[in-house]
């Protein structure tokens, strides 16, 4: 057996291929692993709403010769992260703060780097004209992945009308906001580690429904992309106990600028009818509105060229 995959990974690579018990133990396990770790098989059964056997089943079938172990394994993960505070101790207690910032600084620089190598701009573009051409964009982005989700959808909604930002706490509230979802509609799905359940069985139902679908997550390992051809890779790693999320975001800021560029004069439009709002409204004073020359958002080097 391999030691050094952690229980979660196991989880998440054998996904795809569970039966509808045995993903609804993993879906609970990843969203409440603080409290599965303490549970019983028959416990874990109860809860999730399977027999013990299945439970049995389940930590076989990652690997697991059985209960005890799995639930050893899922002890061994919860620790790790629950004394993430010491490891920031002991990489970064005796770095001054100027050292400290340098290091994450320098860190986040490098996964910009490597998220450039890795992105497939086949798929990026291929996700730029779904978000053109969709009837309705659903966003889902939960925990630490919400404020991705929260920027992309109020540039979005400048951008084009019909975006949909999916805010729940629970799966069956993504169904009811989601309900009216078909092959006319697309889903943005934005995940990285741990990964969502929540998240996932949006795409599921929204890949069911037929619509299509983009996700951006971390690596081609993530179940993220089970049921999407249209994968956004952007690396993200832990600092200490905080989610780096810099370079999701500047994805994100790539097909904002690639969608205003494929729009323009629909964009300009939105955003001097916005302007036009503010100032009858008083949203702003007019020193806070970034206007350059006329045109908001639009002055890239692309642009420029055809004026010169």
């Amino acid at each position: 057996m391999e030691q050094e995959v952690d229980i979660i990974t196991r989880m998440n690579d054998k996904f795809m291929k569970m039966s509808k018990g045995h993903r609804a133990i993993a879906a609970y396990i990843s969203d409440h692993y603080d409290q599965a770790v303490f549970m019983t098989a028959a416990k874990l059964g109860e809860t999730v709403g399977v027999s013990e056997s299945t439970v049995v089943r389940f930590a076989a079938g990652l690997g697991y010769a059985g209960y005890p172990e799995f639930q050893n394994a899922l002890e061994e993960w919860v620790k790790s992260k629950l004394n993430s505070v010491q490891k920031i101790g002991a990489k970064y207690g005796k770095s001054t703060h100027s050292e400290l910032l340098h290091s994450v600084l320098s860190a986040d620089i490098e996964k910009i780097q490597d998220t450039i190598v890795n992105l497939d701009a086949v798929a990026f573009g291929a996700a730029v004209d779904i978000i053109l051409e969709a009837r309705t964009v659903y966003l889902v982005g939960v925990r630490s992945c919400e404020p991705l989700a929260d920027f992309l959808h109020f540039y979005l909604n400048m951008i084009r009308g019909n975006i949909v930002l999916v805010k729940t706490t629970s799966v069956t509230e993504i169904f009811e906001q989601m309900i009216r979802i078909d092959g006319r509609d697309a889903i943005i799905g934005i995940s990285f580690p741990r990964y969502s359940m929540r998240t996932l069985k949006a795409i599921e139902f929204a890949n069911d429904r037929n619509a299509k679908i983009i996700t951006i997550t971390d690596s081609i390992h993530s179940p993220m992309n089970l049921y999407s051809s249209c994968n956004l890779l952007a690396r993200s790693d832990m600092v200490s106990i905080v989610d780096s999320l810099v370079a999701p975001l500047s994805v994100i800021n790539a097909l904002v600028v690639a969608l205003c560029l494929k729009r323009p004069e629909v964009v300009k439009k939105n955003l001097e009818t916005l302007e036009e709002v503010w100032n009858n409204y008083q949203v702003y004073l007019n020193d806070e509105i970034n206007f350059i020359d006329g045109d908001p958002m639009l002055h890239y080097p692309l642009m420029k060229k055809e004026d010169s």
